[in-house]
C-alpha cells in the first residue's frame, strides 16, 4: 500500500482556500473556485497538496477540476510539460500531433504564447504559491515538514529559474513577485538548499510499503544541490565542478549503508534491473531503492493523464510489445496514442555503427549490448521523414505498467507506475562529469569508475584503461535518461543547444538535415499574460 500521496485526494478536498488557479498566475496566488466557499484550512491537506502538484492535476484526480485555469488537467501536468518543453525541442524526442505549441517545440520556434509553456509556468508558480501558504500557515508546528516544503519549492524555483532564467519571485502568499535575475536565484537556492538539510529526514530509501516513501529526505537535498553546482557556470558565469562533485559524492556513498539509497542492479524474472525503474511495481521492488523523489501513482487513488500515464500511453500504439512474455500485449494499460517517439540521433547513440536493427524492444536491447536501448523498430523507419506518422521513427518503450510478478495494475487505464523526478543514477553521472570537467576533458580512476557502474548495471562495455571524454559523458546522459525531461539542461551545459555550435540533429530548427538556431532560445520566454499582469518583469531578450 501507498502511504503517502495516495491519501490526497480525500484529504485534499478539505483545502477550502485552494480552489483553482486563476489562468493569470503572475502573483504566485491561488483562489477559491467558488467565492462563497467557507475558508477554514486543513493545514495537513495542505502538506499533502504541496505534494501532489507535481503528480496531479487538481483535488478530484484525472477526470476531476484541474488546478490550472485555461489548459485542461491533463494538458497541465507537471511531468507531461516537463517532457515537452525539455525533450521535445532535443536530439531525443519528436512528436507529430497537432496540438497547439508542439511544433513549436519540435522545430525549436517557440514563443511568448506557446500554451504548453504557459501551462507548465502556471503549473509550476501554482505550486509555489501551494509551498509559500504551507509556509506562513503552520508556523514552525514540524520543523521535518517545513523543511520538506521548502524544498519542494526549492525545486520549483529551481525549474522555473532553469527555463525561464529571469523570473518572478516572492517566498509570501498574497505578495507580487519581484523580478529575480538568475544569479539571485541560484544564490537563493544555494542558501536556502544548505540552510534547510539539517531539518530533513535521514538519507533512507524507502518501498511503498514503508513509511515515508514518497517524502523527500536529505539525499534529495543533496541532489538538487549537485545539480545546481553542476549547471552553475551556465546560471552564473562561474563552475563549481568541485562541489558537484562533492554532494554527488554523498549520494553514491549512501549505496554503501546500510538502507541507503543506490543503483538497482537486479533482474527480476527477464526484466533487466533498468527496466525495473519505470514499471508497475517500481515502488514495491528493489527498484524503488533507486528513486530519490518517487511521484506516487496509483491506478485508482491518485490518477493522471499528465504523468506516468502520458509518458507510457503517448510512447506506444497497439502494435508495440514491451513485455516478451506476452507478445499480445502493449504496455501494461490499454492507452496506446501513438504520439512521442525517438528521432534517430538517439537510436544512433546506442548503435554508433550505423548498423541498427528493426526489432521489438527487448530484442533491441540484446542487440546494442545494452540493456538501455528500449526502441522499437518493427515495421518502422529510423529516420523522421513524414514527422505527422507516428511509426516514422522508432517507439520507445522505455515505460510501462507491466509488474514482475505477472500481476496485473489495478485499473485498465491509469497506471501503478510511479515517476523517479530524482535518482541514484543522477549523483553518478554529476560526478563523473564534475570530474572530467576538473581533470582536462577527461575522466580520472574515480570518475571511470562511477560511468561504468552506470553501464554494468546496463550490461554494456565499460573501459577499465581509459577514460570517457565529455563528449562521451554527453552521450552517456541520454542513454541513461532518455525522454525523462532533462535533455534541454544537459545539451545547453555542453554548448549543444543553442547558438552556433554546430551539433545538429533531425528537424532542429526546423529542417531534416538540422540547422543551428538562436542562442536566445536557451532561454524560453515568460509568457505574455504573465507580463501584463505583473509590471515587476520584462521580457527575456530575443522574444
Amino acid at each position: 500500500m501507498k502511504k503517502y500521496i495516495k491519501n490526497i485526494v480525500p484529504v485534499a478536498a478539505l483545502l477550502l482556500t485552494m480552489g483553482t488557479a486563476t489562468s493569470c498566475v503572475g502573483d504566485l496566488d491561488v483562489t477559491p473556485i467558488n467565492p462563497n466557499i467557507q475558508t477554514g484550512l486543513n493545514i495537513d491537506g495542505l502538506f499533502n497538496k504541496c505534494y501532489a502538484n507535481f503528480a496531479m492535476a487538481g483535488n478530484g484526480g484525472a477526470n476531476g477540476d484541474c488546478d490550472i485555469d485555461g489548459i485542461d488537467g491533463g494538458t497541465s501536468g507537471f511531468v507531461r510539460q516537463t517532457f515537452n518543453a525539455n525533450e521535445l525541442p532535443t536530439d531525443e524526442a519528436i512528436c507529430g500531433w497537432g496540438d497547439d505549441g508542439i511544433a513549436g517545440f519540435c522545430y525549436n520556434s517557440y514563443n511568448a504564447t506557446n500554451p504548453m509553456l504557459t501551462g507548465l509556468y502556471a503549473r509550476i508558480t501554482t505550486g509555489i504559491a501551494y509551498c509559500n501558504q504551507y509556509l506562513a500557515e503552520a508556523g514552525d508546528q514540524d520543523a521535518t515538514k517545513l523543511a520538506e516544503i521548502r524544498f519542494l519549492r526549492a525545486y520549483e524555483y529551481f525549474s522555473l529559474m532553469d527555463g525561464w532564467g529571469n523570473i518572478p519571485f516572492t517566498l509570501q502568499p498574497l505578495t507580487k513577485p519581484e523580478r529575480y535575475t538568475r544569479p539571485q536565484v541560484y544564490e537563493w537556492l544555494e542558501k536556502e538548499l544548505l540552510e534547510i538539510e539539517p531539518n530533513l529526514s535521514e538519507a533512507k530509501a524507502k518501498k511503498s510499503t514503508d513509511a515515508g516513501y514518497g517524502r523527500v529526505d536529505k539525499a534529495a537535498c543533496w541532489l538538487l544541490l549537485s545539480r545546481l553546482y553542476l549547471n552553475a557556470e551556465v546560471y552564473t558565469g562561474t563552475p563549481q565542478w568541485e562541489k558537484a562533485k562533492s554532494y554527488a559524492k554523498k549520494v553514491m556513498d549512501l549505496g554503501e549503508q546500510p538502507g541507503g539509497y543506490k543503483l538497482n542492479t537486479k533482474s527480476v524474472k527477464g526484466w533487466s534491473a533498468y527496466q525495473m525503474l519505470f514499471m508497475g511495481d517500481n515502488g514495491e521492488t528493489d527498484a524503488a531503492y533507486e528513486g530519490i523523489f518517487p511521484l506516487l501513482q496509483d491506478g485508482l487513488k491518485t490518477t493522471s493523464w499528465g504523468t506516468t500515464l502520458f509518458l507510457l500511453a503517448s510512447t506506444y500504439d497497439q502494435d508495440m510489445h514491451a513485455n516478451p512474455n506476452n507478445p499480445k500485449a502493449t504496455n501494461g494499460t490499454d492507452q496506446a496514442w501513438g504520439g512521442n517517439r525517438a528521432r534517430p540521433d538517439l537510436v544512433k547513440k546506442f548503435f554508433p555503427n550505423g548498423n541498427v536493427p528493426n526489432l521489438e524492444s527487448y530484442a533491441t536491447a540484446e542487440a546494442a549490448g545494452d540493456d538501455r536501448a528500449l526502441f522499437n523498430g518493427v515495421n518502422r523507419t529510423l529516420d523522421n521523414d513524414d514527422v505527422a506518422t507516428f511509426k516514422s521513427g522508432f517507439g520507445v518503450a522505455k515505460f510501462t505498467n507491466f509488474k514482475t510478478d505477472g500481476s496485473a495494475g489495478h485499473d485498465a487505464i491509469f497506471p501503478d507506475a510511479d515517476f523517479f523526478l530524482m535518482r541514484v543514477a543522477e549523483a553518478y553521472l554529476n560526478f563523473a562529469e564534475a570530474d572530467a570537467r576538473l581533470n582536462g576533458d577527461q575522466t580520472t580512476e574515480e570518475g571511470t569508475a562511477a560511468i561504468n557502474a552506470i553501464r554494468k548495471r546496463a550490461h554494456a562495455s565499460t573501459r577499465e584503461d581509459r577514460g570517457y571524454s565529455l563528449s562521451d559523458i554527453c552521450d552517456e546522459w541520454s542513454r541513461e535518461f532518455y525522454f525523462e525531461g532533462r535533455r534541454r539542461m544537459d545539451l545547453i551545459r555542453f554548448n549543444r543547444y543553442g547558438g552556433n555550435v554546430n551539433y545538429n540533429w533531425q528537424w532542429k530548427g526546423g529542417t531534416k538535415e538540422g540547422r543551428n538556431f538562436s542562442e536566445n532560445l536557451n532561454i524560453f520566454a515568460i509568457p505574455t499574460n504573465e507580463l501584463t499582469s505583473n509590471k515587476n518583469l520584462t521580457q527575456n531578450p530575443g522574444y
